[in-house]
């Protein structure tokens, strides 16, 4: 299959009209139905019926428009990636920020004011090797130990709001809280990840009753009597929350690692590299004051 022809119908699979197709593509009809045809005879089978002055897929058809459509669009994906990659040799730091998200605002926010010609574009995808510093989180004894990679070990606590079954408490075993309600936080897929595995570890299944992508909507709702959920120990500080009390977990032992890692992506490695150097020892420090 060629990558024009691939094109053509994939066109005539999304309009399902030949002459729709053809006009879309700037193509003369009988040329977009030739090609179609030497696309079916390559491949030994029917793509499309007629519908009337329509066409339709075959089943041989959905199969491929389901196959091609996202090689296409990965492929189409190339230039901006390359771009991206040219970008990669500025004074812009990439950053894909998968943890810990808030502790790395505060240390970007510190870093520009003495470096105020470096920028930062921060981003979340888990796919993604186009970077120049990552920051994910792994369960702690998955952690790091790879060439350019910090880990830094934290302890997870139980948060619950301060009510008389928990009054007097300063550790729990998570399995007594297999019945309460979990306030999650959205969008960390990892640390999700992470904290299902806790509940595993103690034989459960966390009910979780709300989700939300801002650690401050989790906090509050928990404030408010609303359920429990998993405190990250120096990524979220200490909770300042009257109404809110951490508790250390006994059993399992509930820990994750931050993993910060850089790739030498640049000709010119050293803005990178001061960054994150300054980086981990922003980490080290805050870890030392909890």
């Amino acid at each position: 299959m060629e990558l024009m022809q691939i094109r053509y119908f994939l066109e005539a699979a999304r309009t399902k009209h030949m002459t729709n197709s053809a006009k879309n593509l700037h193509i003369t009809q009988p040329a977009l139905t030739q090609a179609i045809r030497r696309l079916e005879k390559d491949l030994g089978v029917p793509l499309f019926t007629a519908r009337g002055r329509n066409i339709m897929l075959t089943e041989y058809g959905k199969y491929l428009q389901k196959k091609l459509g996202p090689l296409l669009e990965q492929i189409d994906d190339i230039p901006e990636q390359l771009k991206m990659m040219v970008a990669l040799e500025s004074e812009t730091i990439h950053m894909n920020v998968l943890a810990a998200s808030s502790l790395i605002m505060e240390a970007i926010i510190e870093y520009k004011k003495e470096h105020g010609e470096i920028n930062f574009q921060l981003y979340q995808n888990s796919e993604s090797e186009l970077y120049d510093i990552a920051i994910t989180t792994k369960l702690f004894y998955q952690g790091a130990g790879e060439k350019n990679n910090f880990a830094c070990a934290e302890e997870i606590y139980l948060a619950v709001p301060k009510n008389k079954r928990y009054q007097g408490r300063t550790s729990i075993c998570l399995a007594e809280a297999a019945e309460e309600g979990f306030i999650s936080l959205l969008g960390s897929r990892e640390f999700r990840y992470i904290c299902d595995r806790f509940c595993q570890h103690a034989g459960f299944t966390p009910k979780i009753i709300f989700e939300s992508d801002n650690p401050s909507a989790v906090r509050n709702m928990i404030a408010a009597n609303m359920g429990v959920g998993f405190w990250p120990e120096f990524t979220w500080g200490s909770e300042q929350n009257e109404h809110v009390k951490l508790l250390r977990i006994d059993e399992p032992v509930c820990q994750r690692d931050i993993i910060i890692n850089f790739n030498q992506n640049k000709t010119d490695n050293r803005n990178v590299i001061e960054f994150y150097e300054f980086l981990t020892e922003f980490f080290k420090n805050r870890k030392f004051k909890t």
